[in-house]
């Protein structure tokens, strides 16, 4: 199937309240533009370079996502553009990204991730370190950034009761930081879980953001 196809087969299968990001790590911008005349305007990417390289060749109108871990030193090669930052996992990080989005006079959203998947391999914080962020004095004086929710990945597994269980933890994750430190914050909304093989499990679990790459545009180009 075309990437116009693949776009539309996952825009039948999503709730109107699920934002899907069509993910195009490895991808040339020639497959982007098919997606972005097939309608998709959301993209995400996990590599800074790649990013800040495919940007300028693209309609502006682009909200671009960064998926990835981020790198502290490769912040400000995305930060005059990047809509949403999925992966927060550290105070050092979202200082460099306060820091970086002053000096574009913006300000850059941001996700925290979680580590909820059982793999050693994945990044993320658990919630006492979230906490932790929140509750400090350097969070709470940063102007430029603007937590709007939680992202994390499940383990690599044919379990579906076991993916099922960490996104339902992810679930519950958000919903503690919401009542505890974000009550009145409408833009904090964001529960960003759910790739290629698992979205539909995630979507039951409450999802809002769903990350697909190979599902719109095939096997990746490594």
């Amino acid at each position: 199937m075309s990437i116009q196809q693949n776009l539309n087969h996952y825009r039948q299968l999503l709730p109107p309240k699920v934002t899907l990001v069509a993910v195009t790590k490895t991808k040339p911008v020639e497959d982007i533009k098919e997606a972005y005349d097939a309608g998709q305007r959301i993209f995400g990417e996990n590599k800074a370079q790649d990013m800040a390289a495919k940007y300028p060749l693209l309609p502006l109108d682009i909200e671009w996502h960064f998926i990835g871990h981020l790198q502290t030193n490769k912040v400000k090669t995305i930060a005059s553009f990047v809509k949403l930052i999925h992966a927060i996992d550290s105070l050092k990080l979202l200082s460099e990204i306060n820091k970086q989005a002053a000096e574009n006079q913006r300000v850059i959203d941001c996700l925290l991730q979680f580590h909820i998947a059982e793999e050693e391999t994945k990044f993320g914080l658990n919630y006492d370190e979230a906490r932790e962020i929140l509750s400090s004095e350097t969070f709470k004086k940063m102007e430029n950034i603007r937590l709007t929710g939680v992202m994390g990945m499940a383990s690599l597994t044919d379990d579906t009761k076991q993916v099922a269980r960490e996104f339902d933890q992810l679930s519950s994750i958000y919903h503690q930081l919401k009542s505890g430190f974000f009550p009145s914050s409408e833009s904090f909304k964001e529960l960003s879980m759910g790739m290629s093989d698992d979205f539909q499990i995630a979507i039951k679990a409450g999802s809002t953001l769903i990350r697909i790459g190979t599902g719109i545009f095939g096997k990746r180009n490594y």
